[in-house]
């Protein structure tokens, strides 16, 4: 078979490509209910300390930022398909413990709160640890398959399927649980995971590694200090603090300050239900269809490109963190979310693809794994900055933040996320056969 320029056409992939997409909407999904509603429920049922909710969801970024880049490496090594494979049933595994360990302490088998506590964390921990495998590959798979015009549009597309599970998740959580039970949403999850996971090994063409074109490549070896593709991590890193500060702390700062102003009424019965939780709902639920929107319809039909995505992304949420200390009201609290929304749409798909023409064909694995990881670093650390600032510094210090350094990156991306990877001889990718698929 002779060498193409070209890489397959997207119309081949399209079944992957949507595959891909439906496994990472699963992700999203699961995840974000998991966080919004499972857990802090079930915290409360059982009676634990307000920190461990916190404790389980930063020690599962953390595993997710270490086991990233290694799982981008490893599909490099074993494929693709294998890969996004194992991080579904990774994940899966990880739900079915928590969803286990959650019953276990519901039910009185198991009394002792710090065992609970412990099981609980662990299965968390699988998904940081194994579930980390999939994100990476999935990219890596659309990198190997698109070329660079069709990238960042395939990218945002593929990035499209985790956002839509975030608008899907808390829903379906709500209605499963007020059907059947608290932790009926977590064995939903872990068996519709099993079951992607299962597609993707069975289903995903990647009968063979396309076979790449020796080329003269970066060292795989410290790439993440490679000067082309520097800029896109730490905007990536940027943009991952702002995120899980403005996420985590959003909703406080809305109810507090309505409720300050008389929009809602001060709750005086402790068993009450919670004032303000539909309007936050919709807020919220605001933020993230613009999120969608900007990465299903706006980038395919602006076809910007990736530094003019991440410039535009950070320049409409520092506007949004700053928007949000003027007069507080539902309208501009909705404003703020479509604004925080649009940006992360376009600049998420931005830097991701940037970084993936950063390099070459040989380190799309690589790469995926760094932008991963740099996905979740920020909400390592967010919660210093962004509810503990809340509580002990003032309201407005983590939008503060959030502005100033949102502002930083749009100029960052300006000046510095311009690196194209050039082959030997001049082609902006390496060339590779199309795969027998």
């Amino acid at each position: 078979m002779s060498a193409q320029t070209n890489l397959p056409t997207a119309e081949n992939r399209r079944g992957a490509f949507r595959l891909l997409f439906f496994s990472l909407m699963a992700v999203g999904a699961g995840n974000t209910m998991l966080i919004t509603t499972v857990l802090p429920l079930l915290v409360r049922e059982l009676a634990f300390p307000a920190w461990t909710a916190g404790a389980i969801f930063s020690l599962s970024a953390l595993a997710w930022v270490l086991f990233s880049p290694f799982w981008g490496q490893m599909s490099n090594r074993y494929g693709r398909r294998p890969i996004a494979a194992m991080g579904m049933m990774g994940f899966a595994a990880s739900m079915l413990l928590f969803g286990l360990a959650g019953t276990a302490g519901l039910v009185g088998l198991i009394t002792s709160w710090p065992i609970v506590f412990v099981m609980l964390l662990s299965g968390r921990s699988l998904f940081g640890i194994f579930g980390s495998g999939t994100n990476p590959a999935a990219q890596a798979y659309v990198a190997d398959r698109t070329d660079a015009a069709n990238r960042t549009e395939e990218i945002a597309t593929l990035t499209a399927g985790f956002t839509l599970g975030t608008v899907l998740g808390p829903a379906l959580a709500a209605v499963l649980i007020e059907r059947i039970a608290l932790l009926a949403p977590v064995f939903a999850i872990a068996a519709l995971a099993a079951g992607m996971g299962l597609s993707i090994w069975f289903f995903l063409p990647e009968n063979r590694e396309p076979r790449i074109k020796k080329i003269v490549s970066r060292e795989e070896k410290g790439l993440w200090r490679d000067p082309g593709l520097a800029p896109y991590l730490i905007y990536g890193i940027g943009l991952s603090l702002v995120s899980g500060i403005l996420v985590q702390t959003f909703p406080f700062f809305m109810l507090d300050r309505l409720t300050e102003t008389g929009y809602f009424p001060v709750q005086t019965d402790p068993d009450a239900k919670p004032t303000g939780t539909g309007e936050l709902g919709i807020v919220m639920t605001l933020g993230a269809m613009a999120t969608l929107m900007a990465q299903i319809a706006l980038i395919p039909r602006l076809k910007l490109s990736a530094r003019a995505l991440m410039a535009t992304g950070a320049i409409m949420i520092a506007v949004a963190s700053g928007l949000i200390l003027t007069a507080p009201s539902i309208a501009v609290f909705a404003l703020v979310q479509i604004l925080f929304g649009m940006g992360q749409g376009f600049s998420r798909p931005g830097f991701t693809s940037g970084a993936s023409l950063a390099v070459g064909a040989t380190l799309q694995g690589n790469v995926a794994g760094l932008v991963t990881a740099a996905n979740g670093v920020g909400f390592v650390v967010s919660p210093l900055f962004g509810l503990w600032a809340y509580e002990h510094i003032h309201p407005y210090a983590p939008f503060i933040f959030a502005a100033l350094v949102m502002a930083f990156m749009g100029g960052f991306a300006f000046w510095k996320a311009t690196a194209i990877y050039r082959d030997p001889e001049g082609d902006a990718h390496t060339e590779v056969e199309e795969p027998t698929e």
